[in-house]
């Protein structure tokens, strides 16, 4: 907002573009809540989740320029920002597999995932149920080795290792059909 002006998103994506700070503090304010409300379903410290939002809001700021005015504007910083989310866990847990759905057996492109936004994801993982869904994210987004994951839920490593499979082959058939009823829609 400049003076009693309320921008349109956009004058605000052009004034970004052109690196107007206003703009862009502007911007940051308006998205900053929803990111971190996204952050904090994914790690419980505030400190964390505030450098993940501004690796990702850096991100925006530098990519703003490639937004195609397609989808939803909040949806495209989302999905930067949830990029910044991933890198983080990569970064800091050398046994992360962050969303990993690939199967030793099944050639699954990594590229399949990338055409899904944040609530895309989400809401896929949110169809998995019960002990499936805790095994898929301590072990897939937390970083969680089998047998930590054994004594947290109080099963044995192999009884993880099936739950894990059997959450990767529910994702794996959610994934194609998001995908096919994208394709058809598109």
């Amino acid at each position: 907002m400049f003076g009693k002006k309320t921008l349109t998103e956009a004058e605000l994506i052009k004034g970004c573009i052109d690196n107007d700070r206003r703009c862009q503090e502007i911007l940051y304010k308006k998205y900053f809540p929803a990111m971190m409300r996204m952050c904090m379903r994914y790690t419980k410290d505030p400190e964390v989740a505030l450098e993940i939002i501004n690796n990702g809001f850096l991100r925006v700021f530098q990519k703003m320029h490639t937004y195609a005015f397609k989808g939803s504007f909040e949806g495209w910083i989302r999905r930067l920002v949830f990029h910044s989310l991933a890198d983080h866990f990569k970064r800091t847990s050398k046994s992360i597999r962050f969303l990993d759905i690939n199967d030793k057996d099944g050639p699954t492109s990594e590229s399949v995932l990338n055409k899904l936004y944040y609530e895309d994801i989400v809401a896929l993982i949110e169809h998995l149920k019960g002990t499936a869904k805790e095994v898929f994210w301590l072990f897939a987004v937390e970083g969680f080795s089998h047998a930590e994951i054994g004594d947290k839920l109080d099963i044995s490593p192999g009884t993880s290792k099936w739950y894990l499979s059997e959450a990767r082959k529910k994702l794996k058939s959610l994934v194609a059909s998001q995908l096919n009823i994208k394709h058809h829609a598109g």
